[in-house]
């Protein structure tokens, strides 16, 4: 008898334990695109959403018009804040879609600037801060290089 309510008090916190993590990893596995080109040098039009990649050479942001791949020992800079910095709003690039200049409260912007035959290209993406923050570890081991952020 002892053993019957062990499997039931087994099965009913099994139950409990799906129900609380249902919501979850419906939330994970949702085809969500938290990140935004909302600037650069690469012919992609503005606004379109996708998903940032840290594969073993390079960082790769693909959306449904395209994708940009910078090699990581072609970036030189790297910012991730509420607002593109002036430095990388004035450089005398070829931009295809110029950044924002605007504040945002509830984004921040991840600029990268690198180095393709022997020209600076920047790549500017709009990401949420719970979007981003998995990505910052791994993308500043695999480059060797800081991501500056609001702070510096």
């Amino acid at each position: 008898m002892k053993e019957y309510k062990g499997i039931k008090a087994a099965v009913f916190l099994s139950a409990v334990a799906i129900l609380l993590l249902a919501p979850s990893a419906q939330g994970r596995s949702r085809n969500t695109t938290p990140f935004e080109y909302v600037g650069g040098t690469t012919s992609m039009p503005g606004g379109c959403e996708g998903k940032l990649e840290v594969t073993e050479a390079d960082l790769v942001f693909r959306c449904g018009e395209g994708s940009i791949s910078v090699p990581y020992d072609s970036i030189t800079r790297m910012e991730y804040r509420p607002q593109i910095s002036k430095q990388i709003r004035k450089m005398k690039l070829d931009w295809a879609v110029k950044p924002p200049s605007s504040y945002s409260r509830n984004k921040a912007y991840f600029s990268v600037l690198y180095s393709e035959k022997g020209q600076t290209h920047a790549m500017v993406l709009k990401a949420p801060p719970e979007a981003m923050r998995p990505y910052m570890a791994e993308i500043d081991l695999r480059t060797g290089r800081p991501i500056h952020s609001r702070q510096d």
